[in-house]
This record gives C-alpha cells, structure tokens and sequence, in this order.
C-alpha cells in the first residue's frame, strides 16, 4: 500500500444505488463505471439484442430477463477516490438481498424515474435508509423524456418520503425540448447534447448566463431562472451536516442513458459521500475503521459465479483496519479460525486477487461451507460479533421435490448451498421432513428453479402451498405439536427452530386466542 492506511481509508466510498425496477439503476452503474476508466464500453442495458448486457448483470436468467436479481461488487478509482458500488437488485422479489446489501454501505444513491415519481420499492428501500441514517443522494433520471415538472417531483420526493431537499442543479426543459441544467453548487449551466469546452457556460453575480447565448432566449431558460430564484428565497439551505445524517437529499437531475450529468454528479456526491463509518457490535461497541484490528461481516453469499467451477464466494465488507492475503481470521459465531489465501474482488463477473485491503472495501473469500450470512471475521484476539443482519418473514410456500429420484443428493447440495445465500428460505416438516421453501416473492421461487437446473442439473417440481403467515416462537418448550391443525402448519426453519404457518391473519388471531401463553414473532 503506498499511502497510509488511514488515509487509504478515508479514501474509500462505499454505496449503493436503490431504486423502482426501470428507474435506469443498472444504466447509472455503468455510466459510473465508465468514468472510473474500468469499463471502456458503456452499452445500454436495453440493448439485448445486441448482446451487450449490463456489465453488473452476470448470472444468465439475469441476461434473458433483462434485470439484476443478484447484488454485484463493483470497484474503480476516481479523483484520489476508491470506488465501491454495490448494485443492488430493483424487483421487489429480491429485496432481502437488496435490504442486507444496504447494511455493508455508507451511502445510497437513489435514482428517481421523472416521468413516474416515488414508486413503491424506491419507498421500501428508502425506509431502510433512514432506518440507519445513512446519506442520501437523488438522482432525477430520464430528464431526456417527458416527464412530471421538476418542483412537483421535488415536492413528492419531501411528501412521500419525509426526507428535506436541495437541488444542486435544475432542468431547463425536458423531453426534446432538455437543454441542459442550471448547476447551483457550481455557478454554471451544463449544456445537454453539446460536446468539447463549451458544454458548460458560467452564471454571473446575478445567477444569469454571463455569455450571450440563445438560450437566453427561449421559455425554458426563464422558467428555469424562476424556478431556481423560488428554491432560492423559499427552498431549503444547504447543509453538509443533515447530509451526513441521512435528513437532507441533495437532488441531481440528469439523463443516465445519454450520459449527461452523470460525472458532474460523480464528482460532487464523492465530495460530500462519508468515508467509511463506524459499526456497532450485538453488546453496542462501536468499532472505528482507524483500529489497528482488521475486522468485517458476511453481507452476502454467491454460489457458482462461475458455473465451470462450482466455486462459493462470501462478500465481506471490510469495517476496521487493513486485510492481507494470507492473514488468519476467527470467526466468533463457530470459534473456527481460517487462513484467508484464495480472495477476491470483483468488477461484476471479472475478478482479480486481491492482496490488500482496507476498512470501507469490500473483498470475497472463497468458501468451502464454513460462513453463513451475518458471519463477523476478525483477525488478531478480539472476539467481538457485529449486530445481526436482518432476515424478511417469508409470505410465499411452495413444496419442493426433485423429479429424478436418482439425483436427490445433488437436489439436496443444490436447495443447501442456495439457501446459504440466502436466495430463498427453507424450512422442513416434523416427522416426513418434506422441503418446503419460503420467499418474499414469487420471482424468487423462480429463479430458484433456473439456477437448480443449470447450476446443479436437477429438475424439481414445486407445488404451491399459497400465502401464509409465518411465525417464530419465543418459549419452544411450551408447543405442543397438538397445537398445530389444518389452518397452522406446524414446520423447523434451517436453524431447527419451531414456525408456525398460519393459513391467514383470522387463523393467527384464533391461535393468539386459544393459546394466550405461547409468544409468537415475526422477523422483519
């Protein structure tokens, strides 16, 4: 390392980008990508056809589909800054993933389809945000197209969310008619569609284009002059403390797909973006990034990335001190101490060895079925664990059997290592220990099936048991399996804790009625 390590540290960024699926997620990490030098093609994620598909999007369904249901790690430099992306899955059907994703960052980039506002999953996410006062940046997408006028679009943003805004910069027209941005923080105006030195034209003391320019001429220029000079007198001031804390979103408009505005954003949200922060361990520690001791958690587990060679990969983002290849680490949840030799780091599905690292990184080691999600690793003596990742109580069952008798055992590595990573939820029935699975989504279940098939070559067959309502027990030992009946299945998650299945809200009330000593709870 030729710097520091604490300043190797403070040059870390490490983020997510969350957003409604089509909100133009995948498009922006590429752009990102593309500015970071580490990608010298940015092909736009619609083009299918063409074969080009979203760099951050590897796994195959992913491909067909045409969406990202896997988180991927990306890492660039720029301006002095380590990059680390996270792109997180939009559909609602994985948001467990994209929920334990946004505990190994320090920030969120949201992205905001113009023309359609705050949709439901950008305010599912958005709440998780908040949950942990993590910054959070907007970013206005699709200015390039008709869409909702920019304060209407501000005012649901400060309405649906509750969260303070502040435009850094601000359209002037939109659709066909976009010419550019009027850029607050910077005193200037960025010019949509034009090339070379002119692309930015500098404000004078008044906040007026200082050039001659024919822009000055049309409506949209003066609109956007009025608007600005509203947000002035009447808007929100701006302040890097309520950034930090997650109370104020400072708001970027701009275009992804046509790649305006992107860097301009880049460079101002690195600027303002934390380094990394410090964690809270289960007995309420909090571990400084600056500690000599390197410590991380297991945020996600990958499953045969590479099909040709069944490999395992868990993603730990590093929170304190500095990792060397080779290192020893203990993992306190199963007191088992492991050499950390074959590690990784990613460009979606490009990797290299990784030697170093620091508090803020985010590297994957190789894994032979030793982690599971929620893992801490910590190297030296300590042997402090940090706070649990959150687990979704599952809504959707289905029964699942392989067609082929003959491959139960690769049916039984397959629904293993899967659950591992949390893709989906498994649960087994008391005494025939038939497989039933759980998912917050249906896409889950499906996705399931591919990934059985041409990961593992086993066909299964799955049968839907509907809806249910899923709860855990506080005091085991007072259940009587005679509680169990038609309407509240009986089952053992894969920690072989009792679940009760409820049928529907009616059935779990007559239970809480009938069985008033028995503490049941849900997850998240």
């Amino acid at each position: 390392m030729q710097k520091p390590i604490h300043e190797e540290i403070a040059s870390r960024r490490t983020f997510a980008i969350i957003s409604h699926p089509d909100a133009g997620k995948t498009t922006m990490t590429e752009k990102l990508l593309y500015f970071g030098g580490a990608i010298r093609d940015a092909g736009t994620v619609k083009g299918k056809k063409t074969g080009k598909y979203a760099t951050s999007d590897w796994m195959e369904i992913e491909k067909q589909r045409g969406i990202s249901v896997t988180s991927s790690v990306l890492q660039f430099d720029y301006d002095g800054k380590r990059v680390n992306i996270l792109d997180t899955p939009g559909h609602e059907d994985f948001s467990e993933d994209t929920y334990r994703t946004l505990m190994a960052v320090d920030a969120a980039v949201m992205m905001v389809d113009s023309a359609k506002g705050i949709e439901p999953q950008t305010i599912k996410l958005f709440k998780v945000c908040r949950m942990r006062g993590i910054p959070i940046f907007t970013f206005m997408n699709k200015m390039d197209r008709q869409g909702k006028e920019p304060l209407e679009l501000m005012e649901e943003l400060e309405e649906v969310l509750e969260i303070e805004s502040y435009a850094m910069n601000y359209p002037i027209g939109m659709g066909k008619e976009f010419i550019g941005v009027y850029d607050r923080y910077n005193n200037r105006i960025e010019q949509a569609r034009v090339e070379g030195d002119s692309h930015f034209l500098p404000l004078n003391e008044e906040g007026e284009l200082a050039v001659e320019h024919p822009m000055t001429d049309t409506s949209y220029y003066q609109q956007a002059l009025e608007d600005v000079m509203l947000l002035n007198e009447a808007g929100n001031e701006f302040d890097v403390e309520r950034v930090a804390k997650g109370e104020l979103t400072p708001v970027f408009f701009g275009s992804a797909l046509t790649n305006f505005g992107v860097q301009t954003f880049l460079e101002t949200f690195l600027q303002f973006a934390p380094s990394p922060q410090p964690r809270k361990t289960k007995d309420d520690q909090l571990i400084d990034p600056n500690s000599d001791e390197f410590s991380g958690f297991i945020f996600k587990i990958q499953a045969n990335m590479n099909p040709a060679h069944r490999d395992r990969i868990a993603f730990v983002r590093i929170v304190s001190g500095g990792f060397e290849r080779g290192m020893s680490v203990t993992v306190p949840r199963i007191s088992k101490t492991i050499k950390l030799s074959q590690t990784t780091q990613f460009l979606a599905d490009d990797r290299e060895t990784v030697n170093e690292a620091v508090a803020g990184d985010i590297i994957g080691l190789y894994d032979t079925g030793n982690y599971q999600i929620g893992d801490t690793v910590v190297g030296g003596k300590s042997n402090f664990q940090f706070e649990s990742l959150p687990q979704f109580t599952p809504e959707l069952f289905v029964r699942v059997t392989a067609k082929n008798v003959m491959k139960s055992k690769h049916f039984h590595k397959g629904i293993l290592q899967l659950v591992q990573e949390g893709a989906i939820q498994y649960y087994k029935t008391l005494h025939t220990e038939e497989v039933l699975l759980g998912a917050v989504g249906q896409l889950q279940f499906e996705v399931f099936e591919h990934r059985m098939k041409n990961e593992y070559n086993v066909d299964v067959h799955m049968e839907h048991i509907g809806n249910k309502v899923a709860r855990w027990i506080e005091n085991e030992s007072d259940v009587k399996e005679s509680m169990a009946g038609q309407r509240s299945m009986l089952v053992k998650d894969r920690y072989d804790n009792l679940v009760f299945l409820f049928e529907n809200d009616f059935a779990l009330r007559w239970f809480g009625d009938k069985y008033p000593d028995i503490r049941l709870y849900s997850l998240l």
